[in-house]
């Protein structure tokens, strides 16, 4: 079905995934000036102008006022959401004098030190983080927490019999 309205957002599988922001066609059109702003980050000249005045310097890029504050006010998940790429966005975070561990630790509320543990063991548990849709799924049929059961090797063999 053709939609009827080219402009409005499209629904994907993975919008109600919690705190994930796709970076995707979307969001690259959404967020192309902010990027480009921390894009220009990568010339000495425009950090300093942009630490000189970061308002003057960011009305150089035509972006919307909610994309300006989150900039201003350095709310990384907030750029995510409005369209900005990790890597760009990281851009900032250096002109700050910040890594990326710190960008991330902030971003998921953690320390740095336990977000490094974190990546370390493997990553965040999906326990708690799978889509809400999934979710509600797993609660009507009463399933919720418990982890799917595997195949068992016999029913593996027969299906792979049959064809």
């Amino acid at each position: 079905m053709a939609r009827t309205d080219p402009a409005a957002p499209v629904e994907h599988d993975y919008d109600d995934i919690p705190g994930t922001f796709v970076f995707d066609a979307e969001k690259s059109r959404q967020g192309y000036h902010l990027n480009m702003f921390c894009m220009s980050l990568m010339k000495d000249e425009n950090r300093k102008a942009f630490k000189a005045d970061e308002a003057a310097y960011l009305s150089k890029f035509p972006m919307t006022q909610d994309q300006r504050e989150a900039i201003l006010k350095r709310n990384w998940n907030r750029m995510l959401a409005l369209g900005g790429n990790i890597y760009f966005t990281a851009k900032l975070g250096a002109t700050d004098g910040h890594s990326f561990r710190h960008l991330a630790a902030v971003m998921t509320g953690s320390t740095q030190e336990d977000y490094a543990a974190m990546m370390l063991a493997g990553g965040r548990s999906v326990e708690g983080n799978r889509s809400k849709s999934a979710r509600m799924q797993s609660a009507k049929s009463g399933k919720a927490g418990k982890p799917a059961k595997s195949k068992s090797k016999s029913a593996s063999k027969s299906r792979s019999k049959r064809g």
